[in-house]
């Protein structure tokens, strides 16, 4: 902008307000006193552009202090209705899945004490009434669950699954004493453990290369989606043939996903599939656990009565704790597996067992009634935090996202 007065020199557009100067003036000839030049220059912008002064200091101030533009904030994201309870509800979300390790904990140790009593007392028989192949499988679940909470940094489920891969691995290795488990089995699951729990501690402090957690998301995946349908062929043996090829068919397959994933041959959406079948096969493996147990019980109703009922309420306690964390974060993934373990591992086996009357009817009620407050507390609480309108809407948000 320029004045038109050649005794105004040309003046910029100024990037914040300047305070007024109150300089000394210089009096004409005349005995009247001149207007200090400052003055002078700084006039012709008040008088002819006020509001696009205002304009292009309000603009200079949003880029310096990161202010968000009034056209961004309207298309952002709306403010909870109530911070403090938001804050609240994720705090004690966090604490109901770190307090699920008591349960999963308490699960193993009977196990793993009566394993050592019969191998100090030469009684290594006992010990292969353990699967070592069932036990392998559910360590390989706590590994990739391990790694997909991990990569989502939640605190409380690494926890609990890093306690599930070392207690399960304290079983495997009694087998292996018993000689229940062969020797070239065990070294090799005792080589991927131990990188598994190396590498997944280097990923969670952010101290891990890229690449060399790509190369681990790959081997959980190939190796997670060639024991899954391996599994559950083998839970109906023998109405089936006996057979290694469902899990010789998949891994093949998951290989060649993962590799033209890699080299960029599938699509975005593709690619995206690919790596999230790890966290989701582990999820499967651990929702067909309690399908094999009813599959027993409905063959073998007589075993019903060698199950644990304290066992089964420690299921359904340990991850029906997980359930509200699961819910506030909209992890529809772990979500589903806690809920369904909590329903058909905990409750379902519990159910079985009622109606096979090796439990009283006072017992499985109270049971039942503690598990439907339970999710109504969690509806509820996530409902009131995230300032929706009914548990509906935050379930939509959950199986549908945002």
């Amino acid at each position: 902008m320029s004045s038109s007065s050649p005794s105004v020199p040309s003046v910029r557009l100024p990037l914040r307000a300047a305070p007024p100067l109150y300089g000394r003036r210089e009096w004409r000839t005349d005995g009247t006193r001149a207007p200090s030049p400052a003055l002078v220059a700084v006039k012709p912008l008040a008088c002819s552009a006020p509001a696009s002064y205002r304009s292009a200091l309000l603009l200079h101030r949003r880029r310096r202090y990161a202010l968000p533009p009034v056209a961004a904030t309207a298309t952002s994201k709306p403010v909870l209705k109530d911070p403090k309870k938001y804050q609240e509800w994720d705090s004690l979300t966090a604490k109901f899945a770190g307090a699920a390790n008591v349960p999963f904990l308490l699960l193993q140790l009977p196990q793993i004490i009566l394993n050592a009593r019969n191998l100090l007392a030469g009684n290594k028989t006992a010990l292969f009434a353990v699967p070592w192949l069932g036990m392998l499988t559910g360590l390989l679940g706590n590994l990739s669950l391990l790694s997909y909470f991990a990569k989502k940094k939640e605190t409380g489920a690494v926890i609990v699954q890093t306690l599930g891969v070392i207690s399960t691995y304290v079983v495997i290795a009694q087998l292996a004493m018993a000689e229940s488990m062969p020797l070239p089995q065990f070294v090799a699951t005792s080589a991927v453990v131990a990188a598994g729990l190396l590498l997944n501690f280097l990923n969670y402090f952010g101290w891990l290369p890229g690449t060399l957690w790509l190369l681990w998301e790959d081997f959980i995946t190939i190796g997670g989606l060639a024991v899954l349908p391996q599994v559950m062929w083998s839970t109906f043996v023998p109405f089936i043939p006996n057979s290694l090829l469902p899990g010789i068919i998949s891994g093949s397959l998951a290989a060649a996903a993962v590799v033209m994933a890699r080299m960029g041959k599938l699509s975005k959406g593709g690619t995206k599939f690919v790596g999230s079948l790890s966290g989701w096969t582990a999820t499967l493996l651990f929702m067909w656990m309690p399908v094999a147990q009813m599959w027993i019980n409905y063959l073998n109703p007589s075993n019903i009565k060698g199950l644990s009922a304290f066992t089964m309420l420690l299921a359904m306690i340990g991850n029906g704790l997980m359930i509200p964390r699961a819910v506030f974060i909209r992890d529809l993934m772990w979500f589903t597996g806690s809920a369904w373990a909590s329903f058909l591992q905990g409750w379902g086996n519990l159910a079985c067992m009622y109606c096979f009357n090796s439990i009283s009817r006072e017992s499985f009620l109270a049971t039942t009634l503690g598990l439907l407050l339970w999710l109504g507390f969690t509806l509820w609480r996530d409902t009131v935090a995230h300032g929706n309108s009914s548990p509906v809407t935050s379930l939509k948000e959950l199986l549908f996202g945002k």
